[in-house]
Parts: structure tokens; C-alpha cells; sequence
């Protein structure tokens, strides 16, 4: 099993900045791809980035240019930096490991873009 915790939403204003963070424990298998994930309220949860152990990335064409991913694979942590950030990016931030047939998820944390 995998554990995901995430850090780093909050409150933010419209053309801001926020780091999200999220750290995994558990069996982690050397080739695992992790990444972000969003829902925002009455939507659908969608893809905003992934990076897999070997670093190769995926973004959303809505946050490319504004969203960077990056890993840290000896501490199996992954985080998101996010600039220039819109109303439109406020939902529930979901980091999620996959790795063989599996799929882990954390719990979410929170981000909300407003004046």
C-alpha cells in the first residue's frame, strides 16, 4: 500500500502563486509516474500534470506555461509549483502515485483562488 499526504493549498489572490507538496510512503516500486489531479465543485476531476520516475512530464494544455512538476524520486515526493493563478483554478488538489496495475490518491488539499 501507498500512502500519499499532500501540503501547500490555501488561500490565494488571482494572479498569485502557491507550491503544493505531497510525500509518499509505503511500497513504492522504482517505476511509478505520480502526479497532480483537481476537481473543482460540480466538475469532473481532471489531470493537471504527471512525471514519471524517469522525469518525463504531462501537462493539461490550461496549465502549461503556468504549472511546473517536479519530483524528488530518492524521497518520493512531488510537488507543483503554480504562478499566474485564476479563479478558475480553484478546487481540491489530488496527488496520485501509479504504479503497476494501481492507483493511490491522497486525501486533497484544498485551493482557492479569490479576492
Amino acid at each position: 500500500q501507498v500512502q500519499l499526504v499532500e501540503s501547500g493549498g490555501g488561500l490565494v489572490q488571482p494572479g498569485g502563486s502557491l507550491r503544493l507538496s505531497c510525500a509518499a510512503s509505503g511500497t513504492i516500486f522504482d517505476f511509478n509516474v505520480m502526479g497532480w489531479y483537481r476537481q473543482a465543485p460540480g466538475k469532473q476531476r481532471e489531470l493537471v500534470a504527471r512525471i514519471t520516475s524517469g522525469g518525463s512530464t504531462t501537462y493539461a494544455d490550461s496549465m502549461k506555461g503556468r504549472f511546473t512538476i517536479s519530483r524528488d524520486s530518492a524521497k518520493n515526493t512531488v510537488s507543483l509549483q503554480m504562478n499566474s493563478l485564476k479563479p478558475e483554478d480553484t478546487a481540491v488538489y489530488y496527488c496520485n502515485l501509479h504504479q503497476g496495475a494501481l492507483g493511490f490518491w491522497g486525501k486533497g488539499t484544498l485551493v482557492t483562488v479569490s479576492s
